[in-house]
């Protein structure tokens, strides 16, 4: 017998209308996708912030957080203004090296639970957890036409929860959780513009009007692709490898614009991206963000006593040589003091002189195979404290085949879903190999691990067996045999990958002492020293 649709009565009316099942079907999967983000914002709560203040150089910043916490203190100190705040002077390395947006916003958790441990990391938790869910949400939205977006999105959500260099510098005053954070909301919204653009080309190509204009039609005002310029903005404003993603995304959101006019058969796809799309792509990734950026440093151009706040005025030969006194005294001495921190950047290197016993260069990242320690200290009972920053080695002993395989179905396969992690992956990779003599630490790949993990998610989505379209498609004209392979494909390709998800936890779990500072004794300790790299 067949079933009747769900009739539902229209008030005010003596009819009726049927209540569409698909209305219910997204309903029920947008309560449940909500479920998983509440159960993973939870869980990174807990992990994040349980034992915040723990543990501390006898009660001091570690590691970095010695120089950017002193100088979040000092914003927060010298904020009488609300609207500009305070200026960071503190030296440090000579001058402060890195732009004030993540001190600023340490500054606020120091605002509220004082110059405490807590305090100075509490922000970076909050953001860190925002990671997490930002992470999963990117790659069920790439994933989603698959028809296997939430498990795909829950897989990337469970690996961000426990990678080891998300949870280490998600709970420490560094610098580096501030701008993953950016960087990833920035990847967020541009995928949210895709799908934007996707449907207003299709809803033109359905009516038939895409051949109204030899260019193709106009997209209008794309607000994604405007708060993620803002985003790209802040992370600038965290630290200048903002600029990698700036570029990066640009080409990736243009080369996306070409692709789209050309798969709906726009006649001019080229021309149609130069000359409607490629100037609002610029304002937008380029002009937004670099606003966003001086507008951060509102506060030294209010100060009087910022660094090189009135270098200009004092005769500097560097400025005058220069040959821009038709600029204001203070675009000259905030040109200067970028030049400044520049040749500092620039003489941080290895022929130099600059050497450190942890750090490491950009192919020691790829499996996370030269750690980074924060602190250790052994307690009078002989116990060791140790916080070390490597990555979860079920994730991180995947990243190259993951993005080979990611790079291979992106480029021969087409698979447009891997452009997110492939481009974000490579923008916080490809750059740093320019000067390998510098000196750099595994907290720079800190951005790296959001879109590895969505390709680890998108992999595990595949091995599932439910993108294997083409096999759904011959099933009912191959018969039982296709239909039975598939089945078998997907149920085991699902075990796998449970499988694969228990191991990564309890990775986790393994090595949470050397993440988090909890007592190990010697014998412990090295259990958990896989690689000479890590001691």
């Amino acid at each position: 017998m067949k079933q009747s649709a769900t009739v539902a009565h229209r008030p005010g009316t003596g009819t009726t209308r049927r209540a569409s099942p698909f209305r219910g079907a997204a309903l029920r999967a947008v309560t449940r996708w909500n479920i998983i983000l509440c159960v993973l914002a939870l869980l990174g709560a807990v992990t994040r912030l349980t034992e915040l203040g723990y543990p501390t150089d006898d009660g001091t910043p570690v590691f970095d957080e010695k120089h950017y916490v002193p100088q979040a203190w000092q914003i927060l100190r010298g904020a009488d203004n609300p609207v500009v705040g305070g200026i960071e002077d503190n030296p440090a390395y000579g001058l402060v090296v890195h732009p004030p947006l993540a001190k600023q916003l340490e500054a606020l958790g120091m605002a509220v639970f004082g110059d405490t441990a807590f305090g100075w990391r509490v922000v970076a938790a909050l953001l860190g957890i925002g990671v997490i869910l930002l992470t999963a949400s990117t790659a069920r939205r790439i994933a989603r036409s698959t028809g296997h977006g939430d498990w795909v999105g829950l897989s990337a959500g469970l690996i961000a929860l426990c990678d080891g260099i998300l949870f280490v510098t998600g709970r420490s005053a560094m610098l580096d959780q501030f701008q993953t954070f950016f960087v990833i909301l920035a990847a967020y919204l541009l995928v949210r513009d895709h799908e934007q653009m996707e449907g207003l080309f299709r809803r033109v190509f359905t009516e038939g009007r895409v051949s109204d204009s030899p260019l193709g039609p106009r997209a209008g005002y794309r607000w994604w692709r405007f708060a993620a310029g803002v985003s790209l903005g802040c992370a600038l404003a965290v630290k200048w490898s903002g600029l990698y993603y700036m570029a990066f995304f640009g080409l990736a959101v243009v080369g996306v614009d070409w692709w789209r006019r050309r798969r709906f058969g726009v006649q001019r796809p080229l021309a149609g991206v130069f000359a409607l799309d490629c100037v609002p792509a610029f304002a937008s990734l380029v002009l937004l963000p670099a606003v966003v950026y001086v507008l951060d440093w509102r506060a030294w151009f209010a100060s009087e006593t910022g660094v090189f706040r009135h270098e200009a005025e004092s005769g500097n030969e560097r400025i005058a040589s220069w040959g821009l006194g038709w600029l204001p005294d203070s675009w000259l001495n905030f040109i200067y003091y970028h030049v400044s921190v520049l040749d500092f950047h620039e003489e941080l290197t290895n022929s130099n002189g600059h050497h450190h016993p942890w750090e490491s260069k950009p192919w020691d990242w790829l499996a996370s195979t030269r750690g980074l320690l924060y602190f250790s200290e052994t307690d009078t009972g002989g116990m060791k404290h140790v916080v070390l920053l490597t990555g979860t080695p079920a994730v991180w002993f995947l990243a190259v085949p993951v993005m080979l395989w990611g790079l291979w179905s992106l480029l021969r396969r087409r698979d447009m879903r891997w452009l997110v992690p492939v481009v974000g992956y490579l923008a916080g990779f490809l750059p740093w190999l320019v000067n390998t003599d510098r000196q750099m630490y595994l907290f720079y790949a800190t951005n790296l691990a959001p879109f590895l993990i969505i390709g680890l998610a998108l992999a595990l989505g595949q091995l599932a067996g439910r993108s294997l379209v083409k096999d759904r498609d011959a099933a009912p004209q191959a018969g039982m045999v296709a239909g039975i392979r598939h089945l078998f494909l997907t149920r085991t390709g699902l075990m796998v990958g449970v499988v694969y998800l228990v191991i990564v936890v309890w990775m986790f779990l393994f090595f949470l002492p050397v993440f988090s500072g909890l007592p190990l004794t010697e014998t412990q300790w090295r259990w958990r020293m896989w690689l000479p790299g890590w001691t």
